[in-house]
């Protein structure tokens, strides 16, 4: 019998590393006193993957960037397996996919649901539970009450107890404590539109069900449908099912509580609605409702649509080439995209609009990020954002999850900061300025409520991200060099956006407000994240140094 004991990794493999891509270690002669060394490759593979397998995931990444033997070892599909199986024994089968077991390993290591409460004295971020029969996050709503997280194999989560009312009546966040399966079987889901969970009475569910075959067939079908649950208790009130030749891949709700139009996306690029009335969903009854497709597929039958969002009065449609088209549904919501009520017809609120309209961008609060506060009539370039992986648009501020080149995460903010939307910005800035909060390394999406900040962490291993740099021509202050001509003298324009930033200073009339313009320019500045803090700590100190009052980041311990 072969006794095991768990050391750390240091002490636990004291061989000698030798492979052919490596070449013997240096040093490893035969020590007088110390026996002959023996090489790792002497080991039968399905031992060295069993040992290694054991290993948390992070010290299996580490070792396997030490060498090529070991990164071959520590890459393979079985130590993959015995990870994934520890990680979540009730996962079984896997799906298709170059790499299944790894892929589903990382996404069940690195899932994670993390919040920060704006009010309240204690501002830190906190982690809820992980259910151990998710495989990954995919998606998460949060309600008035409670969160909604759907996983990578069509289970809804509804994660209850998610908040607390305290006795001064304000509301007070804590872990989520306990979680159940709303459904299975779900491909998309969606509440009412608006950024305030309060209007969040109902959760609609997208997903697919076995149906009965008609009288005289035998065996089943799959037929997709849409549930509708109390978002409170989680009961299902209403549900419509769709004839099996219907595949639908997204739902998004637009209009009001009454003429509440549900939009649904087929895997072909096209758009269906139907209206439901929200009263009388939790009324003992039932009725038929129509599915009409809508007029962006009807007058535009060529369109593939990709993908689409919406509020309470539009809709925006994205098309597979690129393309962005808007409907329209009030004159307040056109007056303020485009400027006029010239073309808007309220009897025809479908007719989908081309963004290359001239357009209206509310910028009242710098919530565009381009460092002043004046509307814009056309789409307009933000520049100094390092590699965006996720984008949240509130009524007055937005949030940017980006990405640094050490690849670390940073959440960026800008607009109205009142309430603590932009926790350690209390006044706003007009310009993207890196937010006080501690991001964590996987995350992927993030969502802000007016109670708190949401971030979801879950790292698929197929993901490709959608950002990419513009073309050397396209970027501002590097213009298409001529030819013969050599290397561009000014990379990206930084030389004219340091003169830039010199010229805000200085304009500045105040010791104080210069500290505090130069703080804003470390977070436009595409750093990374340990030289933001360190400038951001260096510049407190200053600050304090001079009698000024500093607002730096936190310290990694808060």
């Amino acid at each position: 019998m072969v006794l095991f004991q768990r050391k750390p990794i240091a002490s636990q493999i004291q061989v000698k590393r030798s492979c052919p891509s490596c070449g013997p270690e240096p040093g490893g002669e035969e020590k007088k006193g110390r026996g002959n060394p023996i090489s790792v490759q002497l080991f039968p593979p399905e031992l060295v993957e069993h040992i290694i397998s054991f290993l948390p995931v992070r010290d299996v990444v580490a070792l396997g960037q030490t060498c090529h033997y070991f990164r071959e070892v520590c890459d393979t599909e079985g130590v993959w397996r015995r990870i994934c199986r520890r990680l979540s024994p009730r996962l079984r089968e896997q799906g298709s996919g170059v790499r299944p077991w790894k892929r589903a390993a990382i996404l069940n290591y690195t899932k994670g649901l993390y919040f920060q409460a704006f009010g309240g004295r204690r501002r830190c971020l906190s982690k809820s539970v992980a259910p151990l029969l998710a495989h990954g996050y995919r998606r998460f709503l949060p309600t008035k009450d409670h969160v909604f997280i759907l996983d990578y194999v069509g289970t809804l989560f509804f994660f209850k107890n998610a908040l607390v009312s305290s006795t001064l009546g304000q509301i007070q966040w804590k872990r989520a404590c306990r979680y159940v399966v709303l459904c299975r079987g779900a491909k998309d889901f969606a509440s009412d539109p608006r950024c305030d969970t309060v209007y969040r009475k109902y959760l609609y569910v997208l997903a697919t069900r076995e149906q009965l075959g008609v009288a005289g067939a035998t065996g089943s079908r799959a037929c997709d449908c849409v549930e509708v649950y109390l978002q409170s208790s989680g009961q299902r009130v209403f549900k419509m099912t769709f004839h099996h030749s219907m595949s639908f891949k997204q739902i998004v709700l637009v209009g009001q509580e009454t003429q509440r139009a549900l939009l649904l996306l087929t895997e072909e690029g096209k758009i269906y609605s139907l209206v439901v009335n929200e009263t009388q969903l939790d009324q003992p009854r039932s009725y038929t409702v129509q599915l009409a497709l809508r007029k962006v597929s009807h007058c535009l039958p060529h369109l593939r649509v990709a993908c689409m969002a919406s509020n309470q009065s539009s809709t925006v449609y994205i098309t597979d080439q690129g393309g962005v088209y808007f409907e329209v549904h009030t004159p307040g919501v056109y007056r303020d995209l485009f400027g006029t009520l010239q073309a808007f017809d309220p009897l025809d609120q479908q007719m989908p609009l081309a963004l290359s309209l001239p357009a209206k961008g509310n910028n009242r609060y710098g919530q565009l990020g381009t460092g002043d506060k004046m509307d814009r009539g056309e789409p307009t370039q933000v520049h100094y954002l390092q590699r965006p992986i996720a984008l949240w648009c509130g009524l007055n501020h937005s949030l940017v999850l980006s990405q640094g080149l050490d690849f670390s995460k940073e959440l960026l903010g800008c607009g109205c900061g009142a309430g603590g939307r932009l926790p350690g910005w209390p006044k706003g800035s007009a310009s993207f300025v890196k937010l006080h909060v501690k991001v964590p390394l996987c995350a992927c999406s993030l969502c802000s409520t007016r109670e708190c900040l949401y971030m979801l962490s879950s790292h698929d291993i197929e993901h490709h991200p959608a950002y990419r740099d513009l073309p050397a021509s396209r970027v501002v202050g590097n213009p298409e060099p001529s030819p013969g001509a050599g290397a561009p003298q000014d990379p990206g324009g930084t030389a004219q956006a340091c003169e830039e930033y010199l010229s805000q200073i200085h304009s500045c009339p105040t010791l104080q407000d210069r500290m505090e313009k130069m703080k804003e320019i470390v977070g436009w500045m595409p750093l990374m994240a340990a030289q933001k803090d360190f400038f951001w700590e260096a510049l407190d100190m200053l600050q304090t140094a001079a009698g000024g009052v500093g607002e730096g980041p936190p310290t990694p311990d808060s």
